[in-house]
């Protein structure tokens, strides 16, 4: 038996307010969703996570969607739907010996299907989840955005499917009966993308054995933004790529250290230091570089932070190079 009465079908008329309160599913559901990441942070590391899996800049030096091929554009979908499960641990959904179709998961004994797009009102809807709830995801890089909502099918809703396999698309006019987790939401940036082709060039320099200096140029020249591990294992191509980043001779924090550049990761440690001078502070799966100066007169009454017995201030342009203090030990960086 199908979860969605049979005397909302009738009702086109019926408001949004209305149908949520008959839909006690999809109000469930949602209410389960969003107690689970209230903030969407993990949502959106997921598929911050999947993207830099598809374009797999360790072993390609990929960075843009636009590269992929059409094979794992078309994985892409797969992919956002096993990492959710795996985040979630969403239960699988009934089967057919259930005497129901398949859908990706059970949620609260609830089936519910997902779908992925990376073009916003392009999900790929199968007739066979009529009537059920389908999680629909959209993410684009370029825009650097997420969404993510609860939708439950219904054929007044979709438009007319003319590809081979009859999938269905949500009319646009109909995608406000989308139960939004979060909308427009704040996709973590794929900074190699979005940096000035001059600064990227500088980055990502050609030939093998650059590993190590192109991390070191990634921290030299992208400051104060959050930078994930995606960007990292681009820069450095090479399977040991956190390596690249820790304390010792010709390693990022190591060499950057000594130009007055530190490095502060998602350690609840580091996330204080940077909160303390104004910075960029990096999340889960981030870090960020600035430049720091010993605090003197100039500088005012601005944010400060004590290491090593001395008090830091994020440097102005003018403010000479000085080794930078080591920064508190913490967790190794693949725990993070």
């Amino acid at each position: 038996m199908l979860p969605f009465a049979e005397d909302i079908h009738a009702a086109d008329c019926i408001s949004k307010s209305e149908l949520l309160n008959q839909d006690a599913e999809l109000q469930e559901v949602h209410g389960y969703l969003r107690s689970c990441d209230p903030t969407g942070e993990r949502f959106a590391t997921v598929l911050r996570d999947t993207i830099d899996q598809l374009l797999n800049g360790e072993a390609t030096g990929r960075y843009d969607w636009k590269t992929l091929f059409k094979t794992e554009k078309t994985h892409a979908g797969t992919l956002v739907e096993i990492n959710l499960q795996r985040e979630f641990k969403f239960n699988d959904g009934g089967d057919v010996a259930d005497g129901r179709h398949p859908m990706d998961y059970r949620i609260l004994g609830i089936d519910v299907d997902c779908k992925f797009s990376q073009d916003f009102g392009g999900w790929m809807i199968p007739p066979e989840t009529m009537g059920y709830l389908c999680l629909l995801v959209w993410a684009d890089d370029y825009q650097s955005a997420w969404s993510a909502g609860l939708f439950r099918v219904r054929q007044e809703w979709l438009n007319t499917g003319r590809n081979r396999d009859r999938k269905l698309t949500v009319k646009a006019e109909h995608r406000d009966k989308i139960l939004w987790l979060h909308h427009k939401a704040e996709l973590p940036k794929n900074v190699l993308l979005h940096l000035p082709e001059s600064t990227r060039n500088q980055i990502l320099l050609p030939g093998g054995r650059k590993g190590q200096q192109r991390v070191i140029e990634l921290f030299r020249r992208v400051q104060n933004q959050r930078i994930g591990r995606g960007a990292i294992r681009t820069a450095a191509q090479q399977l040991d790529y956190m390596a690249r980043l820790r304390e010792g001779k010709g390693r990022a924090r190591t060499v950057l250290r000594n130009e007055g550049i530190l490095i502060v990761g998602p350690y609840s440690r580091h996330q204080a230091i940077a909160r303390q001078l104004g910075a960029t502070v990096p999340h889960r799966g981030e870090f960020v570089s600035f430049r720091v100066a010993e605090a003197k007169a100039h500088h005012g009454a601005r944010p400060r932070v004590e290491l090593d017995g001395r008090y830091w201030v994020l440097a102005d342009p003018g403010d000479p190079e000085e080794v930078a203090p080591q920064l508190p030990k913490v967790t190794a960086e693949s725990e993070s």
